[in-house]
């Protein structure tokens, strides 16, 4: 059995959509549909249940699913392990995608200065995909939202989300927008905003419907296009450029916690020492 045939499954379960797991593993989605069904060949049994929106687990896909968990998780540790054969520590470091790429850049070169012999491997991922690449042991640490209070993340700051339209539109002066404002706005659509549904249902429940220009999972783009004049969107309170005014948006008040998430697993000597010392350099720039 080979070990992207087990990616490309749980790609599936964790984004729910053939097309999206096949963005994620960066492939073409006939070619994500050839590869799950040559895993369900090899395994003698269906482990999707496919219809128009999402697909789901059969009973044989759920009994799977913690034994390809399984097996990734031990390549990942053997892998790990060879990497301490390595001159540089090297931590693995899951990034959130909705996070702002500026200001993850500027955090590691600030601690770069000072740690020249860290190397990071970075991966980008939704909320869930990060949480999984924890427990599959696929990276060591993860910038991701942190939704409840426990040892496993540490709080760096929280924020709320804002409507962001080009520096020049004739609302971006105000100190607040109405929803209602908005109804012949063209929309801008961050496909991987974890507040997606509840921007959409702040609009139809004031029966507002902006017309959508352009969807999109890369959100520096999306700033981009909306400084271009494109279209406007909501984004969180850490986005920033010169082309762009953040105004917030009457009644729209989700908040987030952007937190470090520790390893769950025991780490390599070298690693464990690298990691400590970039915890420490985030607790004292964000909560000293």
């Amino acid at each position: 059995m080979e070990l992207y045939l087990l990616r490309y499954f749980l790609a599936v379960v964790e984004t729910g959509s053939f097309t999206k797991a096949a963005q994620a593993c960066l492939i073409t989605q006939p070619t994500l549909s050839a590869g799950i069904r040559r895993l369900e060949e090899q395994m003698g049994v269906g482990l999707f249940v496919r219809n128009n929106k999402r697909v789901f687990l059969t009973a044989a896909g759920s009994r799977f699913l913690p034994r390809a968990k399984a097996i990734l998780h031990e390549v990942n540790m053997a892998t790990a392990e060879l990497a301490e054969t390595e001159t540089d520590a090297v931590i693995r470091l899951g990034v959130l995608q909705t996070i702002p790429a500026s200001l993850v850049a500027g955090w590691l070169r600030d601690f770069l200065v000072d740690h020249a012999d860290v190397r990071f491997d970075l991966y980008d991922g939704t909320e869930q995909e990060l949480l999984n690449r924890l427990d599959e042991r696929g990276i060591d640490y993860a910038l991701s939202i942190r939704r409840v209070a426990d040892d496993t993340a540490m709080p760096l700051f929280e924020e709320g989300y804002r409507l962001v339209l080009p520096r020049n539109h004739p609302l971006s002066g105000q100190a607040v927008i109405d929803g209602e404002a908005l109804a012949n706005e063209n929309m801008i659509v961050r496909t991987r905003c974890e507040v997606l549904s509840e921007t959409s249902r702040h609009f139809t429940d004031r029966n507002v419907r902006p017309p959508l220009v352009y969807r999109t999972p890369q959100d520096e783009r999306a700033l981009s296009m909306v400084g271009a004049g494109v279209g406007i969107t909501v984004m969180p309170d850490s986005y920033s450029a010169d082309d762009i005014a953040g105004v917030p948006l009457a009644g729209f008040t989700p908040r987030r916690t952007i937190g470090l998430f520790r390893p769950r697993y025991g780490l390599s000597e070298r690693t464990r020492l690298a990691g400590e010392a970039f915890s420490t350099f985030l607790c004292k720039r964000f909560l000293s």
